[in-house]
């Protein structure tokens, strides 16, 4: 896993990655993919796979991964 991150180093690893396509405030599953492998390369080692973790960070389904639950996400990382 990453080192921890403060609240401003994820704003900012979720903006670099949220601003390659699309809306610059969401995630796609693809910017996702590859937020997840360039800085938490170990979540996908394990039985979930990007399809699953992309289904659970998505609360609201609505195709894209916002801030709020990608914090969700990294806090539940940090336990």
């Amino acid at each position: 896993m990453a080192a921890k991150k403060s609240p401003e180093e994820l704003k900012s690893i979720f903006k670099k990655y949220a601003a390659k396509e699309g809306d610059p405030d969401q995630l796609s599953k693809e910017e996702l993919r590859l937020l997840v492998q360039a800085e938490f390369p170990s979540l996908l080692k394990g039985p979930s796979t990007l399809d699953d973790l992309f289904k659970e960070l998505d609360k609201n389904g609505d195709g894209e991964v916002s801030f709020e639950e990608f914090q969700v996400f990294v806090k539940r990382l940090s336990q």
